[in-house]
């Protein structure tokens, strides 16, 4: 996933600058590209028309995300790039019985959500060029996410 696009340019660098991935590109898909402690998963599957999934295709999905939520026991912590994301995740989450506060917070980038006493729930702005190229999210936003659920995790840079 973002592999070969301009989103994934940001993503990328981004994750080796915080010591999740040990190379800063990822152009195919054996390009040798390896990630520590971080799985990358979307809350919709296809790319739908105008990047706006509509809510049929939220639902059909979230049993993707869902399942590989319950393959990751020991999960500390979810990086939601986007509105979008962060509201499909709390949805997840909420039936998987994670308790989730009615009203839920608004997405806001930087903003942080603890669910449980090991699980948070990080927002970042999508590093699409749509938020890139006007400077809604600069790289300095973006690494300070990525340090901040490198914190979070419990991990050590290398």
């Amino acid at each position: 996933m973002f592999t070969g696009d301009r989103s994934g340019d940001w993503l990328y660098r981004a994750l080796h600058r915080a010591g999740f991935a040990n190379q800063p590109t990822s152009m195919t898909c054996d390009d040798g590209l390896r990630l520590e402690g971080l799985l990358i998963t979307a809350a919709v599957r296809c790319a739908p028309p105008a990047n706006k999934p509509t809510p049929a295709e939220r639902n059909a999905c979230s049993q993707w995300l869902e399942a590989e939520l319950g393959l990751l026991p020991d999960l500390r912590v979810i990086v939601t790039l986007g509105g979008f994301a962060y509201h499909q995740t709390l949805r997840v989450l909420g039936a998987r019985s994670i308790r989730v506060p009615t009203p839920r917070p608004r997405f806001g980038h930087g903003s942080e959500l603890s669910l449980t006493q090991r699980l948070t729930v990080l927002c970042s702005y999508h590093p699409s060029q749509q938020n890139t190229f006007t400077g809604k999210l600069t790289e300095g936003m973006f690494d300070q996410v990525w340090d901040r659920a490198r914190e979070l995790a419990g991990r050590q840079r290398e």
